[in-house]
């Protein structure tokens, strides 16, 4: 049976075939009961709102590389899928749905809400991980996992519960970041920082004994309704005298204190600043270190409260153009300056966050990060790749303060708490007593036996921070609380490959929740990536709106081309790359070269398999025998004909066989270290270079009819063997069109897939880096040739004399046991090796390689008066060319008008024919 592929490679149907296969026939299931080494990746969740983003693709394919390489390589290996349920996002989904219909979430109630959020995540709550299986990505679909599903909802229950009694969450008063869009306290990485043009506004505070005033200066002056001092620094000689003393807060009329703090930088501004500790972090912090009074003047909605007087009930925007009026209307109002500042954002209501004091749920950090700690600094674990965020992780556990845990939302984890309402007239308040349960019947008990069989409980209305139970993933997917099998044989998990942006976020509070709930780290390294920029090297932002969608471009060259573009422009591990786009066309020339690369790699193994006819890799057997190992020192011979030849092998299959081994090894080297582009690079450039562009153009005259039958024999043993090796090494980068190739090549069911497979290990023995040095000067003189063939307007058909001399010995032995090769590709046909060059040769072209001159005579070979002829005429248009170039650029009129691309447009032109003509005069002399 003769297997071939079709001659134009179809990207869209060969992809979607085998991704429909994998899933279908479950090839990435992962069984513990198989014991052997186990290699285990947990998804970064993304959001079940979400759609296939850049990022995505980039992680992604990184994490699948690396699964792919391991699992070839005879590990056990798991790669979990799931998604996250986000809450604040679904939420504000639904309410501009609602709103849209003219209703609230408060019209249908919290039960019916919730009907609505499930009937969402049924019917939109797939897109993205659909577009995942568009990537190709090798993950156990069986195990995919939501963190709002049963089990992962118990172990949420299980691990609040577990805390609170442990003492570890407790219920405060302290400032968190708030949305007043969706009225809920958000995390940091929910808020966006923006740089704004805004304004500083200077006022005076007076001194109560009418001795002067203090100038402090604001960015939000409406909050000077909540100060409650007004500090500092201790070693300010200008307001040492002053410390101690009290000024009158205007409008309120306000008596407040000057207090001394370190924190205050005298050097900023007038050296004053006004402290508001219920509306600004620092000055919390400030607020507790001098028992400050604790004034909330907000309402959750963003409008100000009673506290704020006059502008009750006014939103915060308007309240801070009243208060600047009252405050130039009291004769207080110094200056008001344009000042360019970050405001944070809520990434989800769109608005300014406001730091706002209010009851939420706390988890108490400083034990959980002591463990974490630990861990680093005894074990070095989890491991950082690159090295560098070590540290940054590190600094990050040190600092850390109680995490507020509490979100004022419904689509979430709902609290596991019950406020017996009975004891505060039927409210609850910040005083209600409450208990904890995993269930309300166990809640109801624990109340009954605490406050009576007549108490009244309510649920917190609150849901968890989503970062809580994906604070738990790396060990919640695998079935903790429960004693499972995948959490006994894959936890820890070996990589986790995430962004820098999210080890604060994500993966400091996997390693504090699993060192407490498991006594491990989650995982035993963090592979950090970088980001992929614009085509101007921009962050990629929905703000900006200069994302590039994936999907469009898997459309357009596949998603293998996609893939190794990502992959291949990674240079060194956690580095940035730049992703080549045309906005006004969708193309992008660094995929497209990627699309090229496949196309090169399909018409390559066409032409290897047409040329084996009908037979695998397989029953060809290996092209060269068993070999014991090398010494250290490899081959002593110089010269290619020398020692180690191996039975039947000639000279090029023993170069691309030591090439093949080469990349093995360095490929493996890479992926094992994360070096995912490098390895990338050099199979590219095996592949290409190598294998497509020297090995297949070597061994033609081999694979004729006519052709000697053992060295026929061998050429196909080796092209088969090599060809199947290309495809085991490059599966992980570019899955699809390896699978369907190497079906093709080893005529094999549908019982058997590439991507279980072993991946090639390195035969050192036939690793000879003396005989590639020899064949890159092969390389190199034919190159020589061709170059000079083509300057000369030799036509290809016309065979050449060649002439190379060199005066090492060494040199001249290579080029004589490899001039067969240089006769065969450069069209020589009398090839000349010498020590010295006869005095006359008449008419030559001569090069260089290395230090072997290379010299064809003309006689008989080109007619070298036409060619002179021609070359002349090509100079004159040149020359005329420059004439007109330089006289447009010396014209300062043109130069004043015209737009500066037109002006450097026409410098370059001028230069590349400046530089056009002086090959051609070089090429006059010649002739």
């Amino acid at each position: 049976m003769t297997a071939n592929l079709p001659p134009q490679y179809d990207p869209q149907a060969t992809e979607a075939k085998w991704q429909k296969y994998w899933e279908d026939n479950q090839t990435f299931k992962a069984d513990p009961e198989k014991g052997g080494e186990p290699y285990c990746v947990v998804i970064p969740p993304p959001n079940v709102t979400g759609s296939l983003h850049m990022g995505h693709a980039f992680e992604e394919t990184l994490i699948d590389v690396l699964v792919r390489y391991h699992r070839m390589t005879g590990r056990n290996t798991l790669w979990l899928p799931g998604t996250d349920h986000a809450s604040i996002a679904v939420q504000t989904i639904l309410e501009k749905q609602l709103k849209a219909e003219g209703k609230t979430r408060h019209d249908l109630g919290r039960e019916k809400f919730l009907e609505r959020a499930w009937e969402w995540k049924a019917e939109s709550g797939n897109t993205i991980t659909n577009q995942l299986r568009s990537l190709g990505v090798s993950v156990d679909w069986s195990r995919e996992r939501f963190t709002m599903d049963e089990g992962l909802s118990a172990a949420v229950l299980e691990a609040f519960v577990r805390l609170y009694d442990e003492g570890l969450i407790y219920r405060g008063n302290y400032l968190v970041n708030w949305c007043p869009a969706s009225q809920s306290a958000v995390s940091d990485l929910e808020v966006d920082q923006q740089e704004v043009d805004g304004h500083l506004w200077h006022f005076r505070y007076p001194l109560t004994d009418g001795s002067g005033y203090l100038e402090v200066a604001t960015t939000r002056p409406e909050t000077m309704l909540g100060d409650t001092a007004v500090a500092v620094n201790p070693q300010d000689d200008r307001y040492k005298h002053l410390i101690g003393k009290t000024v009158t807060l205007p409008i309120v009329n306000r008596e407040i204190p000057i207090i001394a703090d370190e924190f205050v930088d005298p050097t900023f501004g007038t050296g004053c600043v006004k402290v508001t500790p219920a509306h600004d972090p620092n000055d919390f912090e400030m607020g507790k270190r001098h028992n400050l009074p604790f004034i909330n003047i907000m309402n959750k909605d963003g409008t100000l409260n009673e506290n704020a007087g006059e502008f009750q009930g006014q939103d915060r925007f308007v309240a801070r153009k009243n208060v600047v009026q009252r405050l130039e209307h009291d004769g207080v109002l110094v200056k008001i300056e344009d000042y360019k500042h970050t405001v944070p954002y809520s990434e989800r209501g769109k608005v300014p966050v406001e730091p706002l004091l209010s009851t939420q749920w706390f988890v108490k950090i400083e034990p959980l990060s002591q463990r974490a700690l630990e861990a680093l600094d005894q074990s070095n674990s989890p491991v950082f790749v690159p090295d560098r965020w070590t540290k940054v992780y590190r600094d990050w556990l040190v600092k850390l303060k109680d995490w507020c845990i509490s979100r004022q939302l419904w689509w979430g984890h709902q609290i596991p708490a019950w406020y017996a309402v009975s004891e505060t007239q039927g409210e609850i308040t910040d005083t209600t007593p409450f208990v904890v349960a995993k269930t309300e019947a166990e809640a109801r008990e624990k109340a009954t036996t605490k406050f009576g069989n007549d108490v009244q409980l309510a649920r917190d209305p609150d849901v968890l921070d989503t970062w809580f139970s994906s604070g738990l993933w790396p060990f919640s997917t695998l079935g903790w609380p429960d004693e499972t099998k995948d959490l006994e044989f894959y936890y820890p998990t070996t990589t986790l490959v995430t962004g820098f942006d999210i080890i604060f976020f994500w993966v400091a509070r996997m390693t504090m929740m699993a060192g407490h709930f498991t006594g491990k780290m989650p995982f035993d390294t963090v592979y950090i990536h970088g980001l992929v920029l614009d085509e101007n090297g921009q962050k990629m932002s929905k703000s900006k709106n200069n994302g590039i969608d994936p999907l469009l471009l898997i459309g357009k060259y596949g998603t293998d081309a996609l893939r190794y573009t990502l992959v291949k422009e990674v240079v060194g591990a956690g580095q940035n790359i730049r992703m080549e786009y045309d906005r006004k066309t969708d193309e992008s020339k660094s995929v497209e070269a990627s699309r090229n690369f496949t196309n090169k790699l399909w018409n390559a193994a066409r032409f290897v398999m047409m040329n084996l006819e009908g037979q695998t890799p397989q029953q060809l057997g290996i092209p060269y025998p068993p070999q014991p190992p090398l010494t250290k020192g490899g081959r002593e011979e110089d010269s290619l004909t020398k020692g180690g030849k191996e039975e039947g092998l000639e000279l090029c299959d023993r170069w691309i066989l030591s090439r093949y081994h080469q990349v093995v090894q360095q490929s493996r080297n890479c992926l094992e270290t994360y070096g995912l582009g490098e390895a990338a690079k050099g199979l590219y450039e095996f592949i290409w270079g190598d294998f497509c562009d020297w090995y297949i153009e070597l061994v033609k005259s081999r694979l004729q009819q006519d052709a000697e039958p053992n060295s026929k024999k061998v050429a196909q043993q080796t092209f088969a063997f090599v060809l199947e090796g290309i495809l085991k090494l490059l599966h992980p980068f570019m899955p699809h069109i390896t699978e369907e190739i190497w079906h093709t090549l080893t005529q094999t069911g549908d019982d058997r897939c590439l991507a279980l497979q072993a991946y090639p290990e390195a035969d050192i023995s036939l690793i000879d880096a003396d005989l590639e040095q020899q064949f890159e000067l092969l390389f190199g003189t034919i190159r020589t040739i061709r170059n000079l063939r083509a300057d000369s307007d030799i036509k290809p058909s016309v065979k050449v004399t060649a002439i190379l001399q060199s005066e090492s010995e060494k040199e001249r032995q290579i080029i004589s046991d490899g001039g067969v090769y240089i006769q065969d590709l450069a069209k020589v046909e009398n090839l000349t090796v010498t020590a010295s060059l006869d005095a006359d040769l008449g008419q030559t072209i001569a090069g260089v390689v290395g230090t072997v001159q290379v010299l064809i005579p003309l006689a008989g070979v080109v007619d070298l008066a036409a060619l002179r002829a021609k070359l002349e005429k090509k100079l004159s248009k040149v020359e005329a060319e420059i004439k007109h170039t330089a006289a447009r650029l010396t014209n300062q009129k043109f130069v004043d008008k015209a737009t500066p691309d037109v002006v450097q447009g026409a410098r370059d032109a001028l230069a590349e024919a400046e530089k056009q003509a002086e090959i051609l005069r070089d090429r006059l002399k010649v002739f």
